[in-house]
């Protein structure tokens, strides 16, 4: 059993935390209704009243908020607390449209790194440990969530955020990091550029612990991280809308935590929006309880995941939602079968032939969808052989077929070739019209 940072909170009984919950809810929906015009006009067009909210499964009657409400009200015409209480903002970067602009308190601070504390001693950080934190800094949420969260529980914080990796690399070796926060897709290049360099992470370093997110990624990239660096990999789920990474797996591995006092997870089904039993997986609504400048009730994230509600070995008590598998707005439709780039990962990653990289290509040929999957070869696999890359090539639109339903083109490419990103990886390049 791994300690806990606030034992009374993380090992409370699931009922005593439900009702929490429960409190919380009926607290915010109130206050929302008072104060909040977006949210009174919201609930008066539902048809739904504060006092209609008498058990925690009555949440089900309020309306759902979506991205589209943020952008809609930019910057800030949502937000429930007043500027002069504000203490920070950070901006999201979006693809299309205005970005998403979340404002903080003093206490959504707090809360905040609470969060991150609890999740970073989780997974057996502490005092003593060393962590480089190479997510972004600035707009961009991961680098100041993680750094707040890490000098809460006495560790100490190397800044480095994105890019010079060779420094952070130097860095990595005479500081001695313990531990590293960032996306997988960084953490990989991080490696290559070591091995260029003639640095081993596993042998010549004392990373231990890296906390991955940002980006989703599957069971099978985690082991090929732990077996090449040497390290136990740890997913961390957040968005910016909801303060940025706040949940975190434990040392089981088995699903993140989800504070049930920050926060309270449904997962819905896709098509129906109808709610799902634990176990099954559909589309993750959360609703952020005690959040102060931008609260958020029932927030379509769009990630796709199960929840389960059993206590974790761990001895915490709070629900654990498994591994994204995917977003619903990054689903891609080939010829009538969905596809999620993170099922063409996991069926790469089985394959110790190709290596860690590789980009998705779709596009329209006439009426039907085509999709490319260029895969990088494992620098031990690359051969000037054409018979032994296409015995390679075979193999893995062997397994995508059987892992997709569906078939697609492969195009085996160079170790090195493809983009590598300090940032959240671009895996799919879709240039069908609309």
């Amino acid at each position: 059993m791994t300690r806990a940072w606030d034992p009374r909170i993380e090992e409370m009984p699931l009922e005593d935390i439900k009702k929490l919950q429960y409190r919380l809810l009926k607290t915010l929906v109130y206050k929302l209704y008072s104060f909040s015009p977006f949210y009174h006009h919201r609930m008066e067009e539902n048809k739904v009243h504060p006092d209609d909210i008498r058990t925690l499964a009555d949440i089900q009657k309020l309306p759902f908020m979506y991205k589209k409400d943020l952008r809609d009200n930019y910057p800030d015409k949502i937000f429930l607390a007043p500027q002069e209480e504000l203490v920070r903002y950070h901006v999201s970067s979006g693809t299309t449209g205005k970005p998403t602009v979340v404002g903080y308190t003093a206490r959504d601070i707090e809360n905040w790194t609470v969060s991150i504390a609890r999740a970073m001693v989780s997974c057996g950080l502490g005092r003593g440990d060393v962590i480089q934190v190479s997510y972004g800094y600035g707009l961009f949420t991961g680098g100041l969530g993680n750094h707040y969260g890490a000098e809460r529980i006495g560790a100490t914080v190397i800044p480095t955020s994105v890019g010079n990796t060779e420094r952070q690399i130097e860095l990595m070796q005479d500081l001695g990091a313990t531990a590293i926060a960032c996306t997988p897709s960084y953490l990989l290049h991080i490696g290559e550029v070591a091995d260029k360099m003639g640095v081993s992470i596993k042998k010549d370093t004392k990373l231990r612990t890296g906390i991955l997110g940002a980006e989703p990624w599957s069971e099978n990239m985690r082991q090929r991280i732990q077996n090449w660096l040497g390290i136990k990999a740890y997913d961390i789920y957040g968005t910016s809308e909801l303060s940025g990474p706040m949940f975190c797996e434990c040392t089981e591995q088995k699903g993140f935590h989800v504070w049930g006092d920050i926060a309270y997870v449904e997962i819905l089904d896709t098509r129906t929006g109808e709610p799902l039993p634990p176990g099954e997986r559909g589309e993750m609504v959360v609703t952020m309880l005690q959040k102060e400048a931008l609260p958020l009730i029932r927030y379509r994230i769009g990630d796709i995941s199960s929840i389960d509600e059993g206590i974790c070995p761990c001895g915490r008590s709070h629900p654990r939602v498994q591994r994204i598998t995917g977003r619903v707005d990054d689903m891609l439709i080939i010829r009538g079968i969905n596809v999620f780039p993170t099922q063409v990962e996991y069926a790469l990653m089985t394959i110790p032939e190709v290596g860690e990289h590789f980009q998705i290509i779709v596009d329209r040929k006439g009426a039907l969808d085509e999709m490319l999957v260029q895969v990088e070869v494992a620098a031990n696999a690359f051969s000037d052989k054409i018979t032994d890359l296409m015995e390679i090539r075979r193999k893995v639109e062997h397994k995508l077929r059987n892992v997709l339903n569906v078939g697609v083109n492969v195009e085996l490419v160079e170790p090195g070739s493809l983009p590598r990103f300090e940032g959240k990886a671009k895996r799919v390049i879709d240039r069908r019209e609309i």
